[in-house]
Protein backbone atom coordinates (compact mmCIF):
# COMPACT_ATOMS: atom_id res chain seq x y z
CA UNK A 1 0.00 0.00 0.00
CA UNK A 2 2.99 2.39 0.77
CA UNK A 3 4.29 1.81 -2.44
CA UNK A 4 1.12 2.85 -4.41
CA UNK A 5 0.30 5.72 -1.94
CA UNK A 6 4.38 7.09 -2.85
CA UNK A 7 3.66 6.26 -6.71
CA UNK A 8 0.33 8.36 -6.39
CA UNK A 9 1.99 11.14 -4.60
CA UNK A 10 4.64 11.41 -7.15
CA UNK A 11 2.39 11.71 -10.32
CA UNK A 12 0.75 14.12 -8.09
CA UNK A 13 3.41 15.99 -7.27
CA UNK A 14 4.71 16.22 -11.06
CA UNK A 15 1.57 18.27 -11.64
CA UNK A 16 1.74 20.17 -8.76
CA UNK A 17 5.12 21.25 -9.87
CA UNK A 18 4.15 22.07 -13.52
CA UNK A 19 1.24 24.11 -11.79
CA UNK A 20 3.84 26.03 -9.99
CA UNK A 21 6.19 26.54 -13.29
CA UNK A 22 3.79 28.16 -15.26
CA UNK A 23 2.66 30.45 -12.16
CA UNK A 24 -0.80 28.68 -12.08
CA UNK A 25 -3.33 29.38 -9.37
CA UNK A 26 -4.45 25.60 -9.73
CA UNK A 27 -1.57 24.66 -8.32
CA UNK A 28 -3.00 25.10 -4.66
CA UNK A 29 -5.67 22.60 -5.19
CA UNK A 30 -3.49 19.78 -6.48
CA UNK A 31 -1.65 21.73 -3.40
CA UNK A 32 -4.11 19.84 -1.00
CA UNK A 33 -4.20 16.75 -2.52
CA UNK A 34 -0.51 15.91 -2.38
CA UNK A 35 0.04 16.39 1.12
CA UNK A 36 -2.89 14.46 1.90
CA UNK A 37 -1.24 11.41 0.28
CA UNK A 38 2.34 12.07 1.49
CA UNK A 39 0.75 12.20 5.52
CA UNK A 40 0.59 8.62 5.34
CA UNK A 41 3.74 7.76 3.16
CA UNK A 42 6.13 10.16 5.25
CA UNK A 43 4.74 8.96 8.58
CA UNK A 44 5.18 5.14 7.81
CA UNK A 45 8.69 6.05 6.64
CA UNK A 46 9.24 7.53 10.28
CA UNK A 47 9.74 10.55 8.29
CA UNK A 48 7.75 12.49 11.27
CA UNK A 49 8.51 16.36 10.50
CA UNK A 50 8.11 15.55 6.52
CA UNK A 51 4.46 14.42 8.01
CA UNK A 52 3.91 17.30 9.88
CA UNK A 53 4.78 19.72 7.45
CA UNK A 54 1.96 18.37 5.13
CA UNK A 55 -0.73 19.21 7.60
CA UNK A 56 0.65 22.61 7.23
CA UNK A 57 0.71 21.91 3.44
CA UNK A 58 -2.75 21.73 3.92
CA UNK A 59 -3.34 25.05 5.76
CA UNK A 60 -1.43 26.78 3.27
CA UNK A 61 -2.74 25.66 0.08
CA UNK A 62 -5.84 27.49 1.45
CA UNK A 63 -3.62 30.88 2.19
CA UNK A 64 -1.50 30.37 -1.10
CA UNK A 65 -5.02 30.48 -3.08
CA UNK A 66 -6.83 32.97 -1.15
CA UNK A 67 -3.04 34.95 -1.14
CA UNK A 68 -3.05 34.47 -5.05
CA UNK A 69 -6.47 34.75 -6.01
CA UNK A 70 -7.29 38.34 -4.03
CA UNK A 71 -3.73 39.61 -2.80
CA UNK A 72 -4.37 39.43 0.83
CA UNK A 73 -1.46 39.92 3.17
CA UNK A 74 0.47 42.41 1.04
CA UNK A 75 -0.16 46.56 -0.08
CA UNK A 76 -2.34 45.68 -3.17
CA UNK A 77 -5.62 46.09 -3.48
CA UNK A 78 -8.08 43.20 -2.22
CA UNK A 79 -9.73 42.52 -5.43
CA UNK A 80 -6.62 42.58 -7.63
CA UNK A 81 -4.02 38.91 -7.75
CA UNK A 82 -0.92 38.83 -6.51
CA UNK A 83 2.06 39.32 -8.82
CA UNK A 84 5.34 37.73 -8.66
CA UNK A 85 7.69 39.96 -7.24
CA UNK A 86 11.36 39.70 -5.73
CA UNK A 87 11.18 39.40 -1.82
CA UNK A 88 11.64 42.93 0.25
CA UNK A 89 14.83 42.90 2.03
CA UNK A 90 13.03 44.02 5.60
CA UNK A 91 11.57 40.18 5.48
CA UNK A 92 15.06 37.98 5.22
CA UNK A 93 15.26 38.55 8.68
CA UNK A 94 11.86 37.62 10.22
CA UNK A 95 12.27 34.43 7.72
CA UNK A 96 15.49 33.16 8.49
CA UNK A 97 14.83 33.78 12.66
CA UNK A 98 11.35 31.65 11.94
CA UNK A 99 14.14 29.03 9.71
CA UNK A 100 16.13 29.20 12.78
CA UNK A 101 13.63 28.70 15.74
CA UNK A 102 11.85 25.70 13.87
CA UNK A 103 14.97 23.92 13.04
CA UNK A 104 16.16 23.98 16.62
CA UNK A 105 12.19 23.25 17.98
CA UNK A 106 11.48 20.07 15.07
CA UNK A 107 14.74 18.70 15.82
CA UNK A 108 14.57 18.81 20.02
CA UNK A 109 11.20 17.13 19.16
CA UNK A 110 12.06 14.64 17.07
CA UNK A 111 15.54 13.90 19.08
CA UNK A 112 13.36 13.57 22.75
CA UNK A 113 10.30 11.98 21.43
CA UNK A 114 10.15 9.72 17.65
CA UNK A 115 12.64 7.28 16.86
CA UNK A 116 13.48 9.36 13.89
CA UNK A 117 17.40 7.93 12.95
CA UNK A 118 17.17 12.07 10.71
CA UNK A 119 15.75 14.05 13.17
CA UNK A 120 18.00 16.98 12.05
CA UNK A 121 18.36 16.06 7.89
CA UNK A 122 14.48 15.82 8.38
CA UNK A 123 13.71 19.29 10.70
CA UNK A 124 16.00 21.06 7.88
CA UNK A 125 14.03 20.11 5.27
CA UNK A 126 10.74 20.95 7.29
CA UNK A 127 12.32 24.48 8.86
CA UNK A 128 13.19 25.29 5.32
CA UNK A 129 9.93 24.10 3.53
CA UNK A 130 7.67 26.18 5.98
CA UNK A 131 10.00 29.63 4.78
CA UNK A 132 9.75 28.33 1.03
CA UNK A 133 5.71 27.46 1.34
CA UNK A 134 5.19 31.22 2.62
CA UNK A 135 7.09 32.57 -0.11
CA UNK A 136 5.43 30.98 -2.39
CA UNK A 137 2.32 31.94 -0.68
CA UNK A 138 3.50 35.83 -1.56
CA UNK A 139 5.08 35.03 -4.95
CA UNK A 140 8.19 35.87 -4.21
CA UNK A 141 10.38 34.54 -6.96
CA UNK A 142 13.23 33.54 -4.52
CA UNK A 143 11.15 30.90 -2.92
CA UNK A 144 12.63 28.84 -5.82
CA UNK A 145 16.44 29.31 -4.71
CA UNK A 146 14.48 27.86 -1.33
CA UNK A 147 13.42 25.21 -2.98
CA UNK A 148 16.42 23.82 -4.60
CA UNK A 149 17.98 23.70 -1.37
CA UNK A 150 15.08 21.65 0.56
CA UNK A 151 15.12 19.22 -3.07
CA UNK A 152 18.60 18.28 -3.12
CA UNK A 153 18.71 17.52 0.75
CA UNK A 154 15.58 15.77 0.35
CA UNK A 155 16.67 13.37 -2.97
CA UNK A 156 20.04 12.27 -0.38
CA UNK A 157 17.05 11.54 2.23
CA UNK A 158 14.71 10.06 0.97
CA UNK A 159 17.27 7.74 -1.08
CA UNK A 160 18.68 6.96 2.29
CA UNK A 161 14.84 6.01 3.82
CA UNK A 162 14.65 4.11 0.58
CA UNK A 163 11.56 5.98 -1.03
CA UNK A 164 13.54 6.14 -4.21
CA UNK A 165 10.28 7.23 -6.05
CA UNK A 166 9.77 10.31 -3.77
CA UNK A 167 13.53 10.96 -3.97
CA UNK A 168 13.53 11.02 -7.84
CA UNK A 169 10.85 13.72 -8.26
CA UNK A 170 12.63 15.57 -5.76
CA UNK A 171 15.72 15.20 -8.09
CA UNK A 172 13.34 16.26 -10.89
CA UNK A 173 12.25 18.82 -8.28
CA UNK A 174 15.34 20.38 -8.11
CA UNK A 175 16.54 20.62 -11.91
CA UNK A 176 12.96 22.31 -12.36
CA UNK A 177 13.15 25.00 -9.86
CA UNK A 178 16.25 26.26 -11.64
CA UNK A 179 14.15 26.72 -14.56
CA UNK A 180 11.46 27.82 -12.46
CA UNK A 181 13.85 30.98 -11.26
CA UNK A 182 14.56 31.94 -14.50
CA UNK A 183 10.87 31.75 -15.87
CA UNK A 184 9.16 33.64 -12.90
CA UNK A 185 12.07 36.47 -13.38
CA UNK A 186 10.96 36.44 -17.27
CA UNK A 187 7.30 36.55 -16.25
CA UNK A 188 7.97 39.16 -13.34
CA UNK A 189 9.68 41.46 -15.96
CA UNK A 190 6.80 41.13 -18.41
CA UNK A 191 4.31 41.95 -16.19
CA UNK A 192 5.83 45.43 -15.40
Amino acid sequence: MGNCLEIAGTCVGLIYLWLEYKASIYLWIVGVVMPAIYIFVYYEAGLYADFAINVYYLLAAAYGWLSWKYGWGGKEDAASALSITYTPPRVYMPLFLVFVVTLVLIAWVLTEFTNSDVPWSDSFTTALSIVGIWMLARKYVEQWLVWIIVDVVCCGLYVYKELYFTAGLYGLYALIAIGGYKKWIRMMEEEK
